[in-house]
């Protein structure tokens, strides 16, 4: 030891009997880097986006929280409130039918791959009527991972969209994706929790015109874009995003039904 380290490799030579409390508080400490840089990170993403990623891109980042951190933490936060409202409000299956009945065949007119693509699909979708509760947890499983996924499509959406903005590097890109995804998902949480609230529920859907003007504001903050352009690659993002999230969509249905039995049960 050369004072409270170990010389050669760092080991810090505290006691690590802890109580569960200590264990708890560190975790948290980890996950939510809680060093008071999400208090100064939080405000600025809300009132002052382009201020907040223009100043980490130019290498002003010791007061904020990391971009990826922080996305994390929001992803996080973002599924928490889901699982708060699913416990006050828990959902029950909605059996369409009855729990017995399903679909007889699906024969596809065509050549033999479509066919084949109803003989594979009809017992799936059999096993998936009488297993809707299953299968809808299932799909929101994969919702963790589709918000990770998301995370790159909208930075390539972007570098197309910027692409003769040369000064802006996928990097850069990558910075913006994560600090816009962070305040939706930020949205999202509140307009979660509020739903909970019979009071505010009716106009807690006004918050959701935040997301395009935040949107707004930040594009041009960042990018220094007119009006006239950031409106038009906000649309053809829009646009892009929604054939994307379609497309990623349709591959976890598809890869649910995959995963599932061929056979009715």
């Amino acid at each position: 030891m050369q004072g409270p380290y170990c010389h050669a490799c760092g080991q810090s030579a505290e006691d690590f009997q802890r109580s569960v409390w200590s264990l708890v508080s560190e975790a948290a400490q980890n996950i939510f880097d809680a060093d008071g840089r999400i208090l100064f990170t939080l405000p600025r993403l809300v009132l002052r986006p382009g201020g907040l990623t223009s100043d980490y891109l130019a290498g002003k980042r010791a007061p904020q929280m990391p971009p990826l951190r922080l996305f994390l933490v929001v992803i996080v936060l973002f599924f928490l409130a889901g699982s708060v409202r699913d416990l006050v409000h828990p959902q029950s299956s909605v059996v369409v039918g009855g729990p017995t009945r399903g679909v007889s065949r699906l024969d596809f007119a065509g050549d033999a791959r479509a066919r084949a693509l109803g003989r594979w699909l009809t017992p799936r979708l059999n096993y998936t009527m009488s297993h809707q509760r299953e299968f809808a947890v299932g799909l929101e499983s994969w919702a963790h991972r589709a918000a990770i996924i998301f995370l790159p499509i909208s930075t390539l959406l972007l570098a197309m969209l910027f692409v003769f903005r040369r000064r802006f590097v996928v990097f850069d890109h990558a910075i913006f994706s994560m600090h816009s995804l962070s305040f939706m998902g930020l949205l999202g949480t509140v307009l979660s929790l509020l739903g909970l609230v019979p009071v505010v529920n009716s106009v807690s859907g006004l918050l959701a015109l935040a997301a395009p003007v935040h949107l707004f504001a930040h594009m041009r903050g960042v990018y220094s874009t007119t009006v006239a352009g950031t409106l038009i690659r906000m649309f053809l993002l829009f646009v892009f995003s929604a054939v994307a999230a379609l497309l990623l969509f349709l591959g976890i249905l598809a890869w649910q039904l995959n995963s599932l039995p061929a056979h009715a049960a």
